[in-house]
């Protein structure tokens, strides 16, 4: 039921109103930032580890995402102070919906690590349809109390959006990360939502015909790059350790001479020069 009403309700509810209130870029990269509260909470519950590489990676992908969803204006005016102070409103910044969509993110995460608890229980399967039922019910409270006329205002389009969303955005996605959550390292697989705006982007370019900007293109590849890391933090952490072991061990023609035959002594030829000492002759003062 816990798992239920801050997974589903919690999250889903602060989601819908943010998007109301805030631009798809900023809500886009504050959503996705959670991958980073997934790390710290199962670094702290389960003792995962994270490593440099994995940490490396996860600051990276923050940058992908910012490059990503943030506007172009508030990227250059971090290197130009006026540029930015035209750019953002500090007074509007969390008064529309940013704070409901950082909400939103740590509902999720949240939600990412009690499922490994769930998961103990219950099938995923199973998880997934308690998991929407008990997450949908105060939802639908909520929009019959404040909301009116929502079903009339549904047309034909409006129904599609929903059954595939229903279906292929909550069913078969929740299900399937639900599975891979209960037994594969959470970082790694949280880590996979730094794709959302990627896929995104490269839909829109597909579908759409939305360009990219240089910083969106340079925010794609720092994404990669950091998915790559973070789930391969493990290998490249050994691949280290090995070669710094091999660089602290001693080549053979080293070893060979460090190391002393078996049962013999070790001889070490040593010239010696014999120095001969010449005799002044003696000087005897005339009297």
């Amino acid at each position: 039921s816990i798992f239920g009403l801050v997974d589903a309700s919690l999250f889903q509810g602060f989601l819908a109103q943010g998007l109301v209130r805030t631009g798809a870029g900023l809500g886009s990269v504050m959503i996705d930032s959670q991958p980073l509260a997934v790390a710290i909470l199962s670094l702290w519950l389960f003792q995962e580890t994270i490593g440099f590489w994995g940490w490396l990676g996860l600051a990276i992908g923050i940058m992908g995402i910012s490059l990503i969803g943030l506007p172009d204006d508030w990227i250059f005016g971090l290197f130009n102070a006026e540029l930015l102070t035209n750019s953002i409103d500090s007074s509007q910044l969390f008064n529309s919906g940013q704070l409901l969509m950082l909400l939103a993110a740590l509902s999720m995460a949240t939600g990412t690590v009690l499922v490994r608890w769930v998961c103990r229980y219950a099938d995923p399967v199973v998880g997934t349809g308690w998991h929407m039922i008990i997450g949908g019910l105060p939802l639908f409270g909520l929009s019959a109390i404040s909301e009116t006329q929502q079903w009339q205002n549904i047309d034909l389009s409006g129904w599609v959006a929903m059954g595939y969303s229903t279906i292929f955005g909550s069913a078969i996605s929740y299900g399937l990360f639900f599975y891979f959550a209960s037994s594969g390292s959470l970082t790694s697989l949280s880590s996979l939502t730094f794709l959302t705006p990627v896929f995104a982007l490269l839909f829109g370019n597909l579908f759409l015909q939305e360009v990219l900007s240089p910083l969106q293109s340079m925010g794609v590849g720092l994404t990669l790059v950091s998915i790559y890391l973070v789930n391969q933090r493990d290998t490249l952490a050994e691949k280290l350790k090995i070669k710094r072991s091999q660089d602290l061990t001693p080549s053979q023609p080293e070893a060979n001479l460090l190391q002393p035959a078996e049962g013999n002594s070790v001889e070490l030829p040593v010239e010696i020069q014999k120095l001969e000492t010449i005799k002044s002759p003696s000087i005897h003062p005339k009297m």
